[in-house]
């Protein structure tokens, strides 16, 4: 039976549709949890051993770690990929090894595995903190104060960690201070690593604190980078790592996104002391925000003995990052046919901004190469001057997308997809959405105005009654957003046709 002649440009939108959503899953399926333990540990007898581990502190620690040598292992996992990690882990350790721990996540532990009923879990709050973050907090930090020198203790630490696990420094701040707080750090526009730097310093488990509390322990700690490699030590505000920040940062960011006012009284006195604790860790860099790369020299030369390591020597293991999305989107990507290039210029860039320059690339590349994918990894950041509506960074940024797309390829082949690794977009059930050309005209027959949306931060709704959204679910993972752009080499598509 022959097709009609509006039956082929409209396929080839739906195929476009198809192949991101293809592309997305296939780079979650490729950054699996169990399948990086498995690549990056090795069991041999009662020996740990760490394939690509490094050094924090300038501490000479082995990659290979007698577990039989210790009286107690503690695992301490926090994160959106808590429950996935400490499963793979302890599927990994030798049977007879009595283990015990805390674990903080988003969701409670799904599968049946040992020695669980040794580890006291926790629900802990997202994107805001709950009364479960601060008691996961205060459990952990009381099971750290009991370690010794014979004490192994494997910290895994995941991206959402941040408020999850949450405790303040001061113990007259009260938790719906700490959710006032978290509200005004989201909400200004500062990149990741800037609001962490604020998280660390109000924290009791941050900023190199929860390593701290166990002083004498050996320590590994074994991560998920939701935060660009170069700022390691910012993945949940840093929990185990040596912190470059200082108090000093603090406060010119406090001043360059007017936060203080936004603060509650007592969280505005705790930054407003003149004797604000600094984070453990050397202050001496030539840059505060400079922490190593993973694969680069330890934070402290060994021979720096001048540099106290505050209880933070140990071995760090940076399991998977955006980097790892990324590669996995671009395997996917190839094996459809297209022609794929990697820009992640705008990580970190406000949404607007973002959208705008990947699209001008977009349009750019594609004179050349109709059949086109453009990825890019990252974050882009929201600003917001007013209480949201529903969406997200992922939401907002495609939803302004697809306003351009409509601009610059009217009636074109073309899609953008933008989502979170983790399955969550703002405050929306959603991990992104997936627009085309057409959506703004189909919104408009809807009853829509784009430009309000975007405005009042409520692109949620407008996406979700298209059928642009993309919904996963939680997905046990966090390694930031992926953004997929895509066109092929059909004819244009005519403007009358809504999919």
């Amino acid at each position: 039976m022959s097709s009609s002649p509006l039956s082929s440009p409209q396929s080839s939108l739906e195929s476009l549709h198809r192949e991101a959503r293809a592309i997305f899953v296939h780079a979650l399926e490729g950054c699996g949890i169990d399948r990086a333990f498995q690549e990056h540990i090795g069991i041999e007898g009662n020996t740990l051993v760490l394939h690509r581990s490094r050094l924090l502190e300038g501490i000479r620690k082995p990659s290979r770690i007698d577990l039989g040598a210790y009286r107690s292992i503690l695992v301490i996992a926090v994160g959106k990929a808590a429950v996935p990690m400490l499963e793979a882990l302890l599927a990994l350790l030798p049977r007879g090894l009595k283990v015990r721990g805390v674990c903080c996540a988003p969701e409670r532990l799904t599968r049946r595995v040992w020695r669980l009923w040794r580890f006291r879990c926790f629900l802990g709050g997202h994107p805001l903190p709950n009364q479960d973050s601060f008691r996961a907090a205060r459990a952990a930090l009381r099971l750290l104060s009991k370690t010794t020198e014979k004490t192994l203790v494997i910290y895994l630490i995941s991206g959402g960690g941040s408020t999850l696990f949450e405790l303040p420094l001061d113990p007259g701040i009260s938790l719906e201070d700490t959710i006032a707080f978290h509200e005004a750090l989201i909400g200004c526009g500062a990149a990741i690593t800037e609001i962490n730097t604020l998280r660390k310093h109000f924290s009791a488990v941050k900023g190199g604190r929860l390593a701290a509390a166990a002083p004498c322990a050996d320590k590994l700690t074994l991560q998920v980078a939701d935060v660009p490699l170069k700022h390691l030590d910012a993945i949940a505000s840093g929990p185990t790592l040596p912190d470059r920040s200082t108090v000093a940062d603090c406060r010119a960011l406090l001043a360059q996104y007017g936060l203080l006012e936004k603060f509650p009284p007592a969280v505005q006195r705790f930054f407003a002391r003149p004797d604000l604790p600094e984070t453990p860790g050397d202050k001496a860099g030539d840059k505060a925000h400079d922490a190593p790369q993973e694969g680069s020299s330890p934070l402290v030369a060994a021979s720096s003995s001048a540099v106290p390591d505050h209880g933070l020597n140990g071995l760090l293991d940076t399991l998977l990052s955006n980097h790892d999305l990324v590669n996995a989107g671009r395997e996917q990507a190839r094996a459809l046919g297209y022609r794929v290039f990697i820009d992640n210029t705008c990580d970190d860039w406000p949404w607007e901004r973002a959208a705008a320059y990947l699209v001008e690339r977009f349009v750019r590349l594609r004179r050349e190469h109709p059949r086109l994918c453009l990825l890019s990894g990252g974050e882009v950041t929201v600003a917001l001057d007013r209480a949201p509506g529903t969406g997200g960074r992922n939401q907002q940024f495609a939803l302004e997308c697809a306003r351009l797309l409509a601009r610059d390829l009217p009636g074109e082949a073309a899609i953008c997809l933008s989502a979170g690794s983790d399955g969550a977009d703002g405050n929306s059930p959603a991990a992104g959405a997936i627009v085309d050309p057409s959506t703004v005209g189909r919104a408009q027959a809807f009853g829509y105005d784009v430009a309000a949306s975007l405005a009042a931060f409520d692109a949620c709704p407008l996406l979700t009654a298209l059928g642009d959204t993309l919904v996963t679910g939680p997905t046990g993972n966090n390694l930031r957003d992926l953004r997929i752009l895509l066109s092929s080499d059909s004819a244009p598509i005519p403007l009358a046709i809504v999919r």
